[in-house]
């Protein structure tokens, strides 16, 4: 074990933490996450439209969620080449980067929204199930600036105003971009929305089988053992999320929606209606254990800890008693397999706890209060305990030999006083 864990320390996680901090994966990671308002605020919307159901009269609450949710594909596509100049530092070119990866990825979704009879605002193209698309099309125009970007028609003693040299330099990468996408897209009849989505497609599908699922959900949790955050992989896991709440969603208004044919791979599923109370890898149990422990030490952080792991947020608890430390790494990485086993086995394959029809991602809300705007189901909540209480046995053993080793820490320096 020992062997193992110094193989970790000094090999593996260096190793992710220098692709955690690569070029493309910041920029890729920040522009997801920088639409993290709007689809916050879209669950707000999602969660409302419940009422439209029961009370007669009120304007629908799906309209402003497809103005927020319903179009993070399209901020997606700006936001990429916007960051990649920003990053490149060639702020000059960002903002008409940004908008000519909007043009690209709109013209990429043309065949789609032709295809669905929904042209312009209406179509589900522009919200997450886009949201592959609109990365590629980010990047791609990300590229060309960067190949690009540099150049001038103008020497630098010029006589014309810098913002008229500004104005045509720009003028050659947006060429190039928008050209490009209308031959091939427009002329050429190649449907290159559906083949990137086609290319993506194994991933979304692997997450969303049992053992992608159990795979993925471990792996956050082995990473974050460590001390790197899950946000790392933001870039891969956060366009299967939305592109299956809104698979989700879709079968919901098709009334096509069963525990056999719903997603599970979906951030309301994951991180507000089951798994994760207090926090990835279900650290709150944890908590309570160390909030009455016979240890000082432990005691005072658990105490610490203990608000804002209510609130889902347990970096203190990870990096307070749990990163690197051989003893409590291992039931967290239990954690991340025993936990999403029985949340698939309780939602798919017995069906016993249901799974969210609606999209709603405050992870930042209480537990169970998460759960009951989820699902709305009593049987939903007694799963949670269930599954809180499961947690809490898998901590404990691990928990207990933690504590001997502090409390004889303690009483040694307690002597030495």
């Amino acid at each position: 074990m020992k062997k193992f864990i110094n193989w970790l320390e000094t090999s593996f996680a260096p190793r992710l933490n220098k692709i955690s901090h690569l070029s493309w994966v910041v920029i890729l990671k920040d522009s997801v996450n920088q639409i993290l308002p709007f689809i916050l605020l879209g669950t707000v919307f999602c969660v409302l439209a419940i009422l439209n159901d029961y009370i007669p009269g009120l304007p629908s609450f799906w309209e402003p969620f497809g103005w927020t949710m319903g179009k993070v594909s399209l901020f997606v596509s700006f936001l990429v080449p916007f960051n990649y100049c920003e990053r490149k530092r060639l702020r000059k070119q960002r903002l008409i980067a940004g908008l000519t990866g909007i043009v690209f990825f709109l013209i990429c979704s043309t065949p789609i929204t032709i295809a669905d009879g929904e042209i312009g605002f209406g179509t589900s193209a522009l919200g997450a199930g886009g949201m592959f698309v609109a990365i590629i099309t980010g990047v791609l125009t990300s590229l060309v600036f960067g190949m690009v970007g540099r150049f001038s028609f103008f020497k630098e003693d010029s006589a014309i105003p810098e913002f008229v040299r500004n104005w045509f330099d720009q003028m050659l990468p947006v060429f190039v971009v928008v050209t490009a996408a209308w031959l091939v897209v427009l002329i050429a009849n190649v449907d290159l929305f559906t083949i990137i989505l086609n290319l993506f497609m194994p991933i979304q599908n692997f997450l969303n089988t049992w053992y992608g699922f159990i795979a993925m959900n471990f792996f956050i949790c082995f990473i974050y053992s460590m001390g790197i955050s899950s946000w790392v992989l933001t870039p891969v896991t956060q366009p299967v999320k939305l592109a299956s709440i809104a698979a989700n969603l879709s079968m919901v208004a098709a009334g096509t929606f069963t525990a056999a044919t719903a997603n599970m791979f979906t951030e309301g599923l994951i991180y507000v209606t089951y798994m994760w109370v207090g926090g990835i890898a279900c650290t709150l149990p944890l908590v309570y254990l160390m909030m009455a422990s016979k240890v000082k030490k432990i005691k005072a952080l658990g105490r610490a800890c203990f608000i804002p792991g209510l609130f889902n947020i347990n970096e203190p608890v990870i990096f307070g008693a749990i990163a690197w430390n051989p003893i409590m790494m291992l039931p967290m990485w239990l954690q991340g397999i025993i936990i999403p086993a029985i949340t698939w086995i309780a939602c798919k394959v017995i069906a016993f706890a249901p799974i969210p029809k609606i999209q709603f991602e405050m992870w930042y809300l209480p537990y169970p209060l998460g759960t009951w705007i989820s699902t709305g189901s009593i049987v939903a909540i007694l799963f949670l305990a269930f599954s809180f209480f499961l947690s809490g046995l898998i901590w404990y053993p691990f928990f207990k030999v933690y504590e001997k080793q502090e409390l004889e820490i303690e009483l040694q320096e307690d002597a030495k006083s």
